[in-house]
């Protein structure tokens, strides 16, 4: 399933380079509308299995430790790759902190005066979009649906919840959903601290 999605995504990109602007456009509302629908989808499997709100209840606070634990190893790994390209480890945090919401952690930072860091922004949380597409299956198989939340970051919420929900279970996607809840809230706090 992995790699028929990443071949998905590919033909995406290859399309969506040549497809006249109307069309794209056209296209956009109707992935909203789809997003939609995957969310209601997966509403419903959540509504299905009423145990796994007594067990997201017996959680408590440790329900939290998923979402600090992807923020702060987000962080880190920001702080590591600003260390290797040699930007600023303030920059690499700001850049990290937008957790996958690429539409808005790049514009904070160009907004902020830094095209250049906003760029970058963008780009490294669409690519952490595109790869927790390929990695949560893989990741949910041979590790434990815990981890296969932590790559989506904000996204968890959105639109790799379905990749995580039909690789895990209800338990899962109802975490990952909370997780994916806190991390965009955390976002536009989180990237300004770093600018």
């Amino acid at each position: 399933m992995s790699i028929l999605i990443f071949v998905v995504l590919l033909l995406g990109i290859g399309a969506g380079m040549f497809l006249p602007e109307h069309i794209s456009a056209m296209i956009g509302d109707y992935s909203s509308v789809m997003l939609l629908i995957l969310l209601f989808s997966v509403g419903i499997d959540m509504g299905l299995n009423k145990g796994v709100f007594a067990q997201i209840k017996q959680l408590g606070v440790r329900i939290l430790l998923i979402p600090i634990g992807v923020i702060l190893g987000s962080l880190a790994g920001g702080a590591l790759a600003s260390m290797l390209v040699q930007l600023p480890i303030k920059e690499g945090f700001a850049i990290s902190s937008g957790l996958g919401w690429y539409s808005l952690s790049g514009i904070l930072l160009t907004e902020a005066g830094n095209p250049v860091g906003g760029t970058i922004s963008f780009l490294s949380n669409v690519f952490r979009e595109m790869i927790s597409f390929v990695s949560i299956p893989f990741l949910a198989k041979h590790l434990n649906g815990y981890t296969a939340i932590a790559p989506a970051g904000a996204t968890a919420m959105d639109t790799t919840l379905g990749v995580i929900s039909k690789n895990t279970d209800s338990k899962f996607a109802v975490l990952a959903f909370v997780s994916g809840v806190i991390c965009t809230l955390v976002v536009p706090v989180l990237v300004p601290i770093f600018l």
